[in-house]
């Protein structure tokens, strides 16, 4: 031990957060989990999870998952949680940024210029870029569903994640 008094609430309480961490990790896809980089033993008892049906099975599935939580560091889990679910600052500002960009381009014609210097190695195709603002600005001002304007979004996104 290591000196220092803790509660049986208070242990109970962490025991309890880390199993609701585990629970947030379950309602990960695969995909994501493989990114977070877990633990094997912990990996191995999500996939296990995701397999269970059995309400009262998956219950102590997510008992065990939180006790294997107690030997590793839950904060990059958090954090790696926190960034593939898009609740991190740093997630919210690459948000707002694209939408900033999306905004100008449907605005602005030379912010295609300023687009396109932006993103090097011309890894946008700007004829298609062309086409979804001149498409994303008719859906606006015929009143129609932002088909264009979520397309525009996702190539946008595209753009700058080929660059990083």
């Amino acid at each position: 031990m290591d000196g220092e008094f803790v509660s049986k609430t208070k242990r109970k309480q962490q025991m309890l957060e880390l199993q609701a961490l585990g629970a947030a990790l379950l309602e990960l896809a695969p995909s994501q989990l493989d990114a977070i980089g877990l633990d094997d033993e912990l990996a191995r008892a999500l996939r296990e999870a995701h397999a269970i049906s059995s309400h009262e099975a998956r219950r102590r599935q997510l008992q065990y998952i939180g006790k294997l939580m107690r030997t590793v560091d839950p904060e990059p889990i958090r954090a790696a949680i926190a960034a593939v679910t898009g609740n991190s600052a740093a997630a919210r500002a690459r948000q707002r940024r694209l939408e900033q960009w999306r905004a100008r381009l449907i605005e602005d014609d030379a912010a295609l210029t300023a687009f396109a210097s932006e993103v090097p190695g011309g890894h946008t195709d700007l004829q298609a870029l062309r086409a979804l603002i001149r498409n994303a600005r008719r859906e606006i001002a015929e009143n129609r569903p932002p088909r264009a304007q979520r397309e525009l979004f996702r190539l946008l996104r595209q753009s700058f994640e080929e660059t990083a």
